[in-house]
């Protein structure tokens, strides 16, 4: 918790390049940020500390993750294990803390900020974000066999005892992570291959909460709408332009 409070500070940045002695058992690194990823990676269920899970670790993460600096840290491959920060985040977007899914879904939505790094992000062989954003997003509904076919491995034959995040706000971050993943025609067109649409229509039906209603509204009125064609050069960039529309950094 001292951590996540000393977080809120603009100067905490610092933190990315601090070193200290290496400590055994828990990294193989000399930077601070490193070792701090590992503890809060290894140490979950109290793998390290019987008397520790470091669940708050997830809001010192997701408040680093605010500045670029930090965001650029989770999407840089680190030299000392040849890994990429935020893909050791991901897994615990359906764990059963509060506090880490709440935790990792802001760090995943600040990421997503760092358009340059979508395309690494949404590639399978890279970070492979989607499943992880898109699983809290679902329940038990079925899909018609088109839909299923067209989903991601991991989205297809979910049981039917499959929960998604009770949680309201958690989702909310999750769509508008999802939202700005469509900043570019690619990512746009990627997440309607793989029939992201008839998973945020579902979570739509299920959930009374306006807010998420709200999000899934906006992600679907990008998803959905006719697409210009373009001409030679780059592919254009969406834009939210309405102030009342604009996506914040999270903590």
């Amino acid at each position: 918790m001292l951590l996540a409070n000393l977080a809120k500070s603009d100067s905490i940045d610092r933190v990315i390049t601090l070193k200290r002695a290496i400590p055994k058992g828990v990294s193989t690194s000399s930077l601070a940020l490193d070792q701090l990823m590992d503890c809060f990676v290894t140490g979950a269920e109290a793998k390290l500390n019987p008397n520790a899970d470091y669940d708050y670790l997830a809001y010192f993460i997701a408040d680093l993750s605010r500045h670029k600096a930090g965001r650029k840290y989770f999407v840089t491959r680190q030299p000392y294990d040849d890994v990429v920060p935020i893909t050791k985040l991901t897994v615990f977007t359906e764990h059963r803390s509060h506090v880490r899914r709440k935790g990792v879904a802001s760090t995943i939505k600040n990421v997503a900020f760092e358009i340059d790094a979508h395309p690494m992000l949404l590639d399978e062989s890279g970070a492979n974000l989607l499943p992880y954003v898109l699983l809290p997003l679902t329940g038990p509904e079925e899909y018609d066999d088109e839909e299923a076919s067209g989903m991601l491995p991991d989205l297809q034959l979910l049981p039917p005892d499959k929960e998604r995040d009770s949680d309201h706000e958690i989702l909310v971050t999750h769509l508008e992570t999802l939202l700005l993943l469509t900043t570019t025609r690619p990512g746009r067109d990627h997440m309607r291959k793989v029939q992201v649409y008839p998973i945020v229509r579902e979570c739509h039906l299920h959930v009374e909460d306006e807010n998420v209603r709200e999000a899934c509204d906006r992600l679907v009125q990008v998803l959905m709408r006719d697409e210009a064609e373009e001409g030679p050069g780059e592919p254009k960039a969406y834009e939210i332009e309405d102030e009342d529309e604009k996506i914040t950094e999270v903590f």
